[in-house]
């Protein structure tokens, strides 16, 4: 307890509340206060300025990140025939129909993204409770129910990451892991940033995107500077 103590105190000790911090002050601050020894996993959360409760203002969709996300993605596609060998060849981790979904029903669920063509959403509509609460369900909006699951699978282990609103009106997403170098997470953020300014919806008013906090897995909450951003 007291090691924490001295963590949170050496953190706020280094943190002005409600400073707007450039991206790369911000990465260099997030690197100094680390002190777990395992590299962090860098989470962004946009604010949006929407009406999360009407339909037409819903956003979702998927970026796929320039310098991925440091992780290493298992893919599971719902496919069959030519379909499912264009998966295998293209990397998929788990491949199948009936038998994948009885292996998800059974708990099976090693793997990060779920992908299908559109002929296996006649099975994959089944998983929607197991799925749905876990950000797996496969959708068009975000490229993962689609004929072209060879770019789908390369997509998703290239660093694509999918976002959606929350009730709050909130993106949360990861651009990367804190052993990136600045450029790097810049780059991912500015990336991410394009394409949701991309999906602002029409009946949105006013300023769209109202704040930026960039954050660590164990480190504080950071508001950037959006002038610091290239986009």
């Amino acid at each position: 307890m007291t090691k924490l103590s001295k963590r949170i105190r050496a953190i706020r000790d280094k943190v002005e509340i409600g400073k707007h911090y450039s991206i790369h002050d911000a990465v260099a601050l997030l690197k100094e206060v680390s002190s777990v020894k395992f590299s962090e996993v860098v989470d962004v959360a946009v604010n949006l300025g929407i009406d999360p409760k009407k339909s037409d203002q819903a956003v979702r969709g998927a970026t796929t990140l320039p310098h991925g996300t440091g992780k290493n993605v298992r893919v599971a596609v719902f496919a069959q025939g030519d379909a499912a060998e264009a998966a295998r060849e293209s990397g998929a981790d788990l491949v199948g129909m009936e038998d994948l979904a009885e292996d998800i029903k059974a708990g099976n669920m090693n793997f990060d993204v779920v992908i299908a063509e559109p002929a296996a959403m006649r099975v994959v509509g089944l998983l929607g409770q197991v799925l749905g609460p876990r950000g797996l369900m496969p959708n068009p909006k975000t490229g993962t129910v689609t004929p072209d699951v060879t770019t789908a699978v390369k997509n998703a282990k290239a660093g694509q990451v999918r976002y959606r609103i929350d009730k709050n009106g909130i993106i949360h997403g990861a651009i990367g892991s804190l052993n990136f170098d600045a450029s790097a997470l810049k780059e991912n953020l500015e990336a991410l940033i394009l394409d949701l300014k991309k999906a602002k919806p029409a009946s949105a008013k006013g300023v769209f995107l109202s704040k930026i906090t960039l954050s660590t897995t164990m480190g504080p909450g950071l508001i950037i500077d959006q002038a610091s951003l290239e986009v």
